[in-house]
């Protein structure tokens, strides 16, 4: 699936390591997600709500269907997530700028689930 396609074709996107903190990229790029139609779930032990939306602990935690998970957290701390988001039955992986973790990507491509990584999900969103 072509990221045009996999943003077109999603509506829910898990944003792991969402803050509350304005200043963050993780809120910037989520509010902008948002105001662009997307429903944003917060996903941060340490938040209890965001861009007004309840925040989880984890994704399992969530009682929805997820289209993609959005990381905003450290290479190192990707693989956890990926597993989880492969176990939740989401369909996208989608790593930030700046992460990779190409072990992670694999597994959950085998899944079935797609995966991007190293780009921004508001710059394509924007080239759309």
């Amino acid at each position: 699936m072509t990221i045009p396609e996999l943003l077109s074709n999603s509506k829910t996107i898990a944003v792991v390591g969402l803050s509350s903190d304005p200043f963050r990229p993780s809120y910037g790029v989520s509010e902008y997600m948002q105001q662009a139609g997307y429903r944003i779930i917060p996903v941060n032990p340490k938040e209890t709500e965001v861009l007004g939306e309840k925040a989880y602990t984890k994704l399992s935690d969530i009682p929805f269907p997820v289209d993609i998970v959005n990381i905003f957290r450290r290479p190192v701390d990707v693989p956890p997530v990926v597993d989880e988001a492969i176990r939740i039955g989401a369909k996208s992986i989608w790593m930030q700028s700046g992460i990779t973790h190409p072990e992670a990507a694999e597994r959950a491509e085998a899944a079935g689930l797609t995966v991007v990584m190293d780009r921004c999900i508001m710059i394509e969103h924007r080239r759309r």
